[in-house]
């Protein structure tokens, strides 16, 4: 079982895997909202990740990253004005910085410089542009996950700190696919403590089912991440 302390120092790939399966049941739990933040977050999770992949070069249009900007504030923290700042980007800007930061990877400094060029994004947002695309290498730069790890708190919301972040998750992934017959990426594993976390003030009740690997009776709900 994951120490109190959080998920973050657990070894186990099993835990890990019945935290994965509380995904949904969290969301659902989280905020009076939750309607819409299901919607965003299925699209976000299992139908624009496709949808990059998909095209002869990654990208995403001024539309998509509308609706993620969208899918970011409704699932943290609302700023409204960071979502008219990002619906102010001219369609082909969009297409071109956002296909031009994946051509960069596996660079992820110089493609989260270069989507920060675009208005409203900074290295947060930018993180949720690469996850969706490249959920391998990168993944989001979620609050919640920041501050379940050791030496990374207060959050800040720069360059600097997100690489810290990003690479303790690619060590921890790395980490779970070796003691695991499972391949385990930077975004499942922030995936995981996202869910670990909210979990713990919302539903605490969830995190007892991890030991006998069931949630509550019910079937467990698969999150889809590549």
């Amino acid at each position: 079982m994951a120490e109190k302390s959080g998920l973050f120092h657990s070894e186990d790939p099993k835990v890990w895997q019945r935290t994965s399966d509380l995904y949904w049941d969290v969301i659902e739990a989280k905020g009076t909202k939750k309607k819409k933040l299901i919607s965003l977050d299925k699209w976000y999770q299992e139908q624009l990740p496709p949808c990059i992949a998909a095209r002869p070069q990654k990208h995403l249009t001024r539309e998509e990253l509308v609706k993620l900007m969208e899918w970011k504030l409704t699932r943290g923290k609302f700023r409204p004005r960071l979502q008219q700042l990002v619906a102010s980007n001219p369609d082909g800007a969009v297409e071109t910085c956002t296909g031009k930061a994946f051509e960069l990877l596996p660079d992820v400094s110089a493609a989260i410089n270069e989507l920060c060029q675009l208005k409203g994004i900074g290295p947060a947002t930018a993180s949720a542009v690469l996850a969706a695309g490249a959920p391998e290498l990168t993944a989001f730069m979620a609050d919640e996950a920041v501050e379940s790890i050791p030496g990374l708190t207060p959050v800040q919301y720069t360059l600097k700190h997100y690489l810290r972040y990003l690479e303790e998750l690619q060590r921890k992934a790395a980490a779970l696919s070796q003691a695991s017959s499972d391949k385990w990426t930077p975004h499942r594993v922030e995936l995981c403590l996202w869910t670990w976390e909210v979990a713990q003030k919302l539903c605490p009740n969830l995190l007892v089912s991890l030991e006998s690997g069931e949630v509550e009776g019910r079937p467990k709900k698969k999150l889809k991440t590549k």
